[in-house]
């Protein structure tokens, strides 16, 4: 269980997988590496592993689909538009609910638009998100399945991982921490995938780190 006595840096961690970089962070709350604790877990999957792994922390958890907020519109582009605006507006809400200091986007796979972004911001809540690629490439899904593609096409000889502010543009807001990673000849899909998650764990933890240390000079 963690300990939110000792901390006033509050975390609200958005994800939605199986979580293994939720748990990067809960350990390194648990352990006191980061000087904070997870206030709220907040899954668009219900099925999400994460979940799971949050609710064992004894963390607080919401799941918030996007499926009913587009069952009540129509199906054409307005009424999706219509529906995800209304999502993304709740889901600030139920974020600024929690005031924290830092919203972590670890394998969330919605695009944030303006109506979830815009509030946050006017209140100073920061978002940063974690993206397996290097800066400028591979934006969006798969970015670890389209990296190992193009090494064995002989399109790149690296990959990484980044952590960046988020913005609209997906993957695209300003790097707070890159580390590169270089691609071997002899790996597996599974073993390169396996050793860009190791990676990612690290990764995320030192950007919380960085970001928490500026919020607090």
């Amino acid at each position: 269980m963690q300990s939110e006595e000792s901390s006033k840096n509050r975390l609200v961690i958005l994800i939605s997988g199986s979580g293994t970089n939720l748990q990067a962070i809960i350990n390194a709350c648990a352990s006191k590496r980061i000087n904070g604790y997870i206030c709220r877990v907040i899954s668009n999957i219900g099925s999400a592993y994460g979940v799971t792994r949050a609710k064992n922390a004894g963390i607080p958890t919401t799941i918030h689909p996007l499926l009913p907020y587009k069952k009540k519109e129509e199906s054409n582009p307005e009424g999706i538009q219509k529906a995800r605006h209304k999502y993304d507006k709740d889901l600030s809400d139920m974020i600024i609910k929690e005031r924290p200091v830092l919203v972590v986007c670890v394998g969330w796979i919605h695009i944030l638009s303006s109506a979830c972004l815009d509030p946050l911001q006017k209140i100073g809540i920061k978002l940063i998100n974690l993206h397996p690629a290097l800066p400028s490439t591979f934006n969006g899904m798969h970015a670890i399945e389209r990296a190992y593609k193009a090494f064995h096409e002989g399109k790149i000889a690296k990959t990484g991982v980044m952590v960046h502010w988020v913005i609209e543009e997906i993957d695209q807001g300003e790097p707070i921490v890159v580390k590169e990673v270089p691609m071997l000849n002899d790996e597996t899909f599974d073993q390169f995938k396996e050793r860009m998650h190791k990676v990612e764990h690290d990764v995320i933890i030192d950007a919380i780190l960085i970001v928490l240390q500026c919020k607090n000079m």
